[in-house]
């Protein structure tokens, strides 16, 4: 599966590409830095450089595998491109990163866009939040 996506993104099948992909495939925590990513090589024994992961990172999200954030924490964060729009709320605590949904939050943005005489054409909605006490 992996040299078929490469493929279709138009870059070439090498095994640092392939090893990256299914990293960002398979993780639990669908927001990955490049040093998580990097963590994740090493902990599968496998040589591939800090250096490569952020070049390949890059071509993958130049090629629309993957999707850049850059949160307010000041690091990237990269997750597959899903096709599938959805929001983002970050832990100031933790910086656990939690994806959500609200058909009611995208209809208010669309009206709110049209009531100024615009189009939403795109956005980007994330939540800073903290734990209650």
């Amino acid at each position: 599966m992996e040299n078929q996506e490469l493929r279709k993104a138009g870059l070439k099948v090498t095994l640092p590409r392939v090893k990256i992909l299914q990293i960002l495939e398979s993780a639990a925590d669908r927001h990955m830095s490049a040093e998580d990513v990097y963590k994740a090589l090493l902990e599968a024994e496998d040589e591939v450089g800090l250096a490569t992961v952020y070049r390949v990172l890059t071509q993958f999200e130049s090629a629309g595998l993957v999707i850049r954030h850059n949160f307010d924490g000041g690091h990237s964060v990269f997750e597959m491109a899903s096709g599938e729009h959805h929001d983002h709320m970050v832990c100031l605590e933790t910086g656990r990163i939690v994806e959500f949904r609200s058909p009611e939050i995208e209809k208010l943005q669309h009206q709110i866009a049209e009531e100024h005489g615009y189009e939403l054409v795109d956005h980007n909605l994330v939540l800073y939040v903290k734990n209650k006490e």
